[in-house]
C-alpha cells in the first residue's frame, strides 16, 4: 500500500504532458501553409525574408478571399480579397480563366514572385514584383505590381457579387492593402496559381 500510495504522488507531482493537439487551422488554411512551404523551399535562395509568404488561389472567384498571407513563423493563415487582371477574365464573370506574361495582355502571371520595394504610382503606394518563373518573368517589364484600389474593396461584392480587374497587377481593398505593405514586401515570396483551395 505504500508503494502505490508512492507511486501515485509521484504521478499527481507530476505535470500532464500534452503530446498531440489539433491544429486550429481550417483544412484550407492547412493547404495553403503547405503550398507556401514547398515553394519556399523551391526559391528560397531568391528570397531575403522567409517569414511570410503571400499565396494567390484564383482557382477560386473574386468574390471570395483568395489572397492568404501564410505566417511561417506562427502557423497563421489570414485571408483576404484580391483581384485579377481584365485579361485573366474578358467576360468579367469574377473567375480567372486564363493567365499570361506577355507584354499588353492586362492578364494575371502564375508563378513566383519576390516583392521589391515600395513606390508611389497610379494607385499610391505600391509594391514592385519581380516574376522568377517562366510564367512571370516579364513582371517588372510589364509593371505588374501589388496595390490598392478602389474596385477590390468589400463594398464591390456586395453590390455586383465580384471585384472590378486590373491591368493584372494584384489589387487588394484599399483598408486591407496596408497588411500587405507591413507584412508581404521587402524580398518575401508571393506565389500565384490556380489551386482551388476551399
Amino acid at each position: 500500500m505504500l508503494k502505490a500510495g508512492a507511486v501515485a504522488g509521484a504521478a499527481l507531482a507530476c505535470p500532464v504532458r500534452v503530446f498531440a493537439q489539433a491544429s486550429p487551422l481550417t483544412g484550407q488554411q492547412r493547404r495553403v501553409m503547405e503550398v507556401a512551404r514547398e515553394q519556399l523551399e523551391r526559391v528560397r535562395d531568391r528570397l531575403w525574408r522567409t517569414d511570410v509568404v503571400g499565396v494567390a488561389d484564383f482557382g477560386l472567384p473574386s468574390s471570395q478571399p483568395r489572397f492568404h498571407f501564410a505566417d511561417m513563423e506562427k502557423g497563421e493563415v489570414r485571408s483576404f480579397l484580391v483581384a485579377h487582371g481584365i485579361g485573366s477574365d474578358p467576360e468579367h464573370d469574377g473567375f480567372l480563366h486564363s493567365f499570361s506574361n506577355v507584354e499588353g495582355s492586362r492578364a494575371t502571371s502564375r508563378g513566383a514572385f519576390v516583392t521589391n520595394e515600395w513606390y508611389k504610382g497610379k494607385y499610391g503606394t505600391s509594391i514592385r514584383l519581380a516574376g522568377v518563373d517562366p510564367t512571370n518573368s516579364n513582371a517588372l517589364d510589364r509593371a505588374i505590381v501589388m496595390h490598392p484600389a478602389w474596385y477590390a474593396n468589400e463594398d464591390m461584392v456586395a453590390k455586383w457579387g465580384k471585384l472590378g480587374r486590373s491591368d493584372g497587377c494584384f489589387a487588394m481593398g484599399e483598408e486591407q492593402f496596408n497588411e500587405a505593405l507591413w507584412h508581404l514586401s521587402g524580398g518575401r515570396l508571393l506565389y500565384s496559381d490556380r489551386l482551388g483551395i476551399a
